[in-house]
């Protein structure tokens, strides 16, 4: 075909239309990812109706790089770009189940066991597929966004007069409504990178602060003798209920239910001669990260990272176990949800610990949960508070059925019944087609099959020297509480004898096992100091 001869084949017409839509769809893109929210709540339509100043800059650097460096430039800031997306992506995930945005130094040594709770929870296959989708994500889009300008970095070479002009007016446009505050006007990716770096700055420097924190502690050289004097004789039974937060008590939605299980509780235990106060904790983590909540609990510090955490578990911080051992006290922990060797335990302060591998269940699992609560509870009597040759214990007992993603929740059987576990064959499959659909009332049912179990047993089992502190380690995700909720927790102390309550008579907590919404709320680290002032001197300071 001569030179000057014109492209007549059918496949001209469809490039001329094709690439035009693709070059404005990876404008889009671009723009999209700019003004894309970090927050769910964010996710509107009016959210992308909105100008990106970071857009009129990157469109000016493309502008005027020449080949090659414009090429390299287009793909270094698809790669940011990429990233960008990628954090608010995180961002949605995190504020959605756990309240808070990523921490981009901290939480990426969390993946094993985000791996060990979709195995758990889906199975290893499932668990598998979802991390090659996560690997697949991480990788496809910032190489999109880069494809994407470096489209666009072409297009405007080719078209640079009207390329020109079309920046000089939107960066006129973008000046006069910045100018009037009109939020068209949107500099959020900007204010949001300089926001970021600023917490990873302090993500950085949060060590050393946190161990010179560590260092100074009241209670650390207290002689044996005047540790928990106010509380000799007695077994103390610290038991967390997985989930178990304030929405469960306050929402409307959830707490008929849950408060119609703690007046039967209170009143089966009050005909039993116990008597109980509660108040709340706000604790250091939401949705997840019961180890944050149990090491800030037990060690009167702020724990709520993982960089905290690892920082506390190797330092000899007194816990609150380690201070019942000290005075005398046998100390056991039953930790159903662990699978393997538990090397905090000795820095909790535990003589002996229980775990999945030696409670001796014989039953099937409850979707994520290892065994129903009513079998934990079961098997620490048997094995430990049941026993005639043992001395005061202080044991914590972590109850898991209320345990997201409230998929398999047991009922409860007789305690009799209960033996190795096997009598729960079949209850899971059995249960499954008439557990709620809605993630709420799943959520609540579990919390009352928990508490349920508790009272039951401290019914069974408890006696005058027995005293129970049972708490929620965290609120649940907020696709069950709700946005902005509190961090708040319900944290009850019961017992028969009355001197053990009138020991925390000053700390002015409700009667009963329903803290009052004007009950005091304290930081769950500082728990352990009013605990050990209260028993150790017998004024509830």
């Amino acid at each position: 075909m001569p030179e000057d001869q014109e492209d007549v084949t059918p496949e001209a017409p469809k490039r001329v239309v094709f690439g035009p839509v693709v070059t404005v769809l990876a404008g889009l893109l671009v723009v999209a990812a700019l003004l894309l929210p970090n927050q769910p709540t964010g996710l509107t339509a009016g959210a992308f109706l909105r100008l990106p100043v970071e857009a009129l800059i990157v469109a000016v650097l493309l502008l005027v790089l020449p080949g090659r460096a414009r090429t390299a430039g287009a793909v270094v800031a698809g790669v940011v770009l990429g990233l960008l997306v990628l954090v608010k992506l995180a961002d949605m995930g995190f504020i959605t189940v756990y309240a808070r945005q990523m921490d981009l130094v901290l939480d990426w040594s969390l993946a094993d066991d985000g791996i060990t709770f979709l195995t758990g929870s889906i199975g290893r296959p499932g668990a598998v597929v979802a991390v090659i989708l996560a690997v697949a994500l991480l990788l496809t889009v910032p190489l999109l966004m880069a494809l994407a300008l470096v489209r666009l970095g072409r297009a405007f070479a080719r078209h640079q007069t009207a390329t020109t002009r079309g920046i000089v007016v939107l960066t006129t446009v973008w000046l006069v409504l910045a100018l009037v505050g009109n939020p068209v006007a949107d500099r959020g990716a900007s204010t949001f990178l300089t926001a970021r770096t600023g917490l990873v700055n302090a993500a950085l420097h949060d060590r050393e602060a946190f161990a010179a924190a560590a260092a100074v502690d009241a209670f650390g050289d207290v002689p044996p003798s005047r540790l928990l004097t106010g509380l000799r004789g007695k077994d103390v039974l610290l038991t967390f209920v997985e989930s178990y937060g304030r929405s469960a008590v306050e929402d409307p939605a959830m707490s008929a239910g849950v408060g119609a299980v703690l007046a039967d509780g209170e009143r089966r235990l009050t005909a039993s001669g116990f008597a109980a106060r509660s108040g709340w904790l706000t604790s250091t983590t939401f949705g997840g990260y019961s180890w944050l909540a149990h090491s800030s609990f037990q060690s009167g510090l702020r724990v709520d990272n993982q960089q905290r955490y690892r920082t506390i578990v190797s330092s000899d911080r007194l816990t609150l176990t380690e201070s019942f051992r000290r005075a005398g006290w046998s100390t056991v922990g039953v930790a159903p949800a662990n699978t393997y060797a538990w090397p905090e335990g000795d820095w909790y302060g535990f003589d002996k610990v229980y775990d999945s591998r030696n409670l001796g269940y014989a039953g099937p699992k409850f979707g994520w949960t290892t065994m129903p609560d009513q079998y934990t509870l079961t098997a620490f009597e048997r094995l430990e508070h049941g026993r005639s040759d043992r001395g005061p214990m202080m044991a914590e007992l972590d109850l898991l059925s209320s345990h997201f993603p409230w998929d398999s929740i047991p009922e409860m059987i007789n305690w009799d019944a209960v033996g190795d576990g096997a009598a729960f064959a079949g209850m899971p499959e059995r249960l499954a087609p008439s557990i709620p659909a809605e993630q709420r009332d799943a959520y609540r049912t579990s919390i009352e099959y928990s508490l349920t179990a508790l009272f039951t047993y401290l019914e069974r089992h408890g006696d005058e020297n027995t005293v129970v502190i049972y708490l929620g380690d965290h609120q649940p995700a907020t696709t069950v509480t709700g946005p902005n909720a509190s961090h708040d927790v319900p944290i009850t102390i019961v017992a028969k004898d009355p001197a053990v309550l009138d020991q925390i008579a000053s700390w002015n907590w409700s009667p009963g096992l329903t803290p009052a919404p004007d009950a005091p709320a304290w930081p769950m680290e500082s728990f352990r100091d009013h605990f050990l002032s209260a028993f150790a001197t017998g004024n509830g300071s």
